[in-house]
């Protein structure tokens, strides 16, 4: 029934039961089920169950009238299908990374991962209070979606191997599975580098079809079982210093939200990024000691020729990306100007730090 219809038939049977019956439909009328589309395995440890953690918050904090139901890769639309679902309407949620919709744009990978780009708490910093989100949503509107962050994996590892990578030589024809801009760089110095679902990965690697991988992180590749068919662990992960994983609302959908229901979302998604970031800094130093001393895995960092020439290509790559278009070019000035401030003062204030927290001094937990 109608608001205005049933405030006219409630006056008719007087005003004592209009009052009395006004507050039950009205409530129903405003609650809403929201569909959420994942590019993540169900439930998996991180980013599946930070997309189950965003829609309870969401359903709690709006005293369930925004219901959020979540679909993991595959149970409504393919991983990578996700933001056509959200963009036409199918869904009115996506949870994900924006690397993945390159081929809707090369912009969409500033705010996920750019390789040798920002951490998660720089990109925090430009999304929020250096005119990221702006330029973000301006991208995403053009694709009928409202963007946000909503979780961050802290700095990744460099993959996994199935041989010793020494020299840049290692690299080539290697079949690695690396998506977004990372994927783009290591084509550049002779790999075949390959997108893949998180679910295809293990079959993958474990077939030979491709000879090495990237994921996420200890905490996730244990998860996937990645040290039963690769043997070397590098790292430092190059490609992803910090990625952001995103949600997108259809942009009608968030349209036709009350401010007080765009501000709930808004708040369960910052409070889930915090949330989410924190768990992977808790989870993956055990899982790491796991891998290393449980599971045999051979732990290796690559040698600073190797990243330094790495670097090179990727500014060669990320460069090029820039001058695709007007839009593009725009993102990425903004992204590099903070960039060029962020290492600035990290350089006096973290880096600085990490160093002198590593200095040989006696710290030791009391007896």
């Amino acid at each position: 029934m109608k608001r205005r219809e049933f405030i006219s038939g409630a006056a008719v049977a007087g005003a004592g039961a209009a009052a009395s019956t006004l507050a039950t439909p009205a409530i129903a009328q405003d609650m809403r089920e929201l569909k959420m589309v994942t590019t993540w395995p169900k439930n998996f440890p991180g980013l599946g169950t930070s997309a189950e953690r965003l829609a309870q918050r969401i359903t709690a904090m709006s005293g369930g009238r925004l219901t959020v139901k979540v679909f993991a890769a595959g149970e409504l639309v393919p991983p990578f299908e996700a933001f056509d679902a959200v963009s036409s309407g199918t869904a009115e949620m996506y949870h994900g990374a924006e690397y993945y919709w390159q081929g809707k744009s090369k912009a969409f990978n500033f705010f996920a991962a750019v390789p040798f780009g920002l951490t998660a708490t720089e990109m925090s910093a430009w999304i929020h209070h250096a005119g990221g989100q702006a330029l973000w949503d301006e991208l995403s509107a053009d694709f009928n979606i409202k963007p946000m962050m909503v979780a961050n994996t802290g700095v990744q590892m460099g993959g996994w191997f199935n041989k010793e990578i020494n020299s840049l030589e290692d690299y080539k024809g290697l079949k690695i599975r690396m998506p977004g801009l990372g994927g783009e760089v290591l084509r550049r110095i002779g790999a075949a580098a390959v997108s893949l679902p998180g679910g295809e990965i293990f079959p993958a690697l474990q077939s030979g079809a491709i000879d090495a991988t990237e994921w996420v992180g200890p905490w996730n590749d244990l998860a996937f079982g990645f040290y039963k068919v690769a043997k070397f662990y590098y790292y430092p992960g190059f490609h992803e210093p910090g990625t952001t994983l995103s949600g997108g609302v259809n942009l009608d959908v968030w349209n036709s939200l009350s401010s007080e229901d765009k501000a709930i979302i808004e708040a369960a998604a910052t409070a889930e990024n915090d949330y989410s970031l924190a768990e992977f800094n808790a989870r993956n130093g055990d899982a790491l000691d796991t891998l290393v001393n449980e599971h045999g895995v051979e732990l290796r960092k690559f040698s600073d020729d190797v990243m330094t020439a790495i670097g090179g290509a990727a500014g060669e790559v990320v460069a090029e990306v820039a001058a695709e278009d007007p839009m593009t070019q725009k993102i990425y000035e903004s992204f590099l100007d903070f960039r060029t401030k962020a290492m600035g003062w990290a350089r006096i204030a973290d880096q600085a730090y990490w160093n002198a927290r590593e200095l040989p001094y006696t710290y030791v937990k009391g007896e």
